[in-house]
């Protein structure tokens, strides 16, 4: 049904499926002609009979405010701000104007290729188009779109670049000049991040509580997240596999030992609680802080420049190195599959592949070599059998 609601104005009204029983009436005002209301209510009929309930007044940008807030409870506070930068940043900018309903492929591919044509990073093109394609995907599932018109425009997954890691030398070079120029307790905190191979927010959200000195070993409980270098918190590991115990190697214990030394000596009980590696008042390092002199250090030994995440890698590279499993490296970096850890560190396993062939060869040299001794002299000379 239409009606002149007054001063130009037209509304519809439609009776829809009725739900639990009751009758479900839906009415719209506020259009400017009698034909744009009717065009609403026809999508309104036409959305009813085929299950998709498409509203001609959301926005692009309306939509994707909506949709962040419904995500924000689900995701931890760095994955939120990352998917709000991208829809402020990029998305609402380019495509905030057009109705939903009338966002289509060549929009958003016109987009990338300006974007990639201007020189735009292709991380951040990729993720852009790729937070939208998830935001429409939510919009099919609750039956807002028909279909996702980003779904097809994503661009390829640029190639991750190859970590630079340092090799046995230099980790223990850069480890001998920290103790002896500085002794504090990012030396310590070095040492752990590159004795156990863990990431940077787990040992800077690491609690005495969790640290067990007479058992040689640690639990992953927290990890620390930062927003944009700023705001800091603390939070459950992303992963199960990311929660579990790490043993401690001398080196390790000593540096855990010499933070409990002075820590124990400041606090009026004695005791050991709180953050391991924390500022005085026991609020939690600022990652940034400790990135800006992770690279002061490295630069004063023309060392080769890494970032926090690196002595990570460094860490696995010199276990693969030495010749550990790499179902034990896996087991020690607590991926969640050991295909996690084949397709980070694949590259550095030539060795072990150049040691498997020769193995494999040696025991089939041996092999035939036994065969032959086994075969009395002139049986090769036998006739076959009928």
């Amino acid at each position: 049904m239409l009606e002149e609601a007054g001063h130009g104005a037209w509304t519809y009204c439609v009776d829809l499926a009725p739900e639990d029983g009751k009758r479900k009436t839906r009415r719209r005002g506020g259009f400017a002609t009698r034909a744009e209301a009717a065009r609403e209510m026809r999508a309104v009929l036409d959305g009813e009979l085929r299950g998709v309930y498409e509203n001609r007044r959301t926005t692009v940008a309306s939509y994707l405010r909506e949709w962040l807030a419904t995500r924000k409870p689900h995701l931890a506070p760095n994955t939120y701000a990352g998917y709000a930068a991208c829809v402020e940043r990029d998305l609402i900018p380019a495509f905030g104007h057009l109705r939903l309903l009338d966002l289509r492929p060549e929009h958003i591919d016109a987009w990338v290729t300006a974007q990639l044509e201007a020189n735009r990073g292709r991380v951040t093109v990729y993720r852009a188009v790729s937070t939208l394609r998830n935001a429409l995907n939510a919009a099919v599932r609750s039956w807002r779109l028909r279909y996702n018109p980003a779904k097809h425009s994503v661009p390829p997954k640029p190639r991750a670049a190859e970590r630079t890691c340092w090799t046995p030398d230099e980790a223990a070079a850069f480890l001998r000049h920290n103790a002896e120029q500085y002794a504090d307790r990012l030396t310590d905190l070095f040492e752990v991040m590159l004795g156990t191979g863990m990431r940077r927010g787990e040992v800077l959200a690491l609690h005495w509580s969790d640290v067990h000195l007479m058992d040689r070993k640690l639990y992953v409980r927290w990890t620390l997240a930062a927003i944009d270098n700023g705001k800091t918190h603390l939070r459950e590991p992303k992963t199960e596999a990311s929660r579990a115990w790490i043993s401690l190697s001398p080196r390790v214990m000593a540096a855990l030992h010499r933070q409990a030394a002075i820590q124990m000596a400041v606090h009026p009980d004695g005791r050991l609680e709180g953050l391991v590696f924390g500022r005085p008042g026991g609020t939690p390092l600022r990652p940034q802080w400790v990135l800006d002199q992770l690279r002061k250090r490295t630069t004063e030994l023309n060392l080769p420049k890494i970032g926090l995440h690196d002595l990570r890698h460094t860490a696995a590279s010199i276990m693969i190195a030495e010749n550990i499993p790499i179902a034990v490296v896996s087991k020690t970096l607590r991926h969640a599959t050991i295909a996690t850890t084949i397709n980070l560190y694949g590259h550095l396993l030539k060795d072990s592949a150049d040691q498997a062939v020769n193995a494999l060869a040696r025991a089939l040299d041996q092999a035939q070599a036994g065969r032959l001794r086994a075969v009395p002299p002139g049986d090769d000379d036998l006739p076959l059998a009928a």
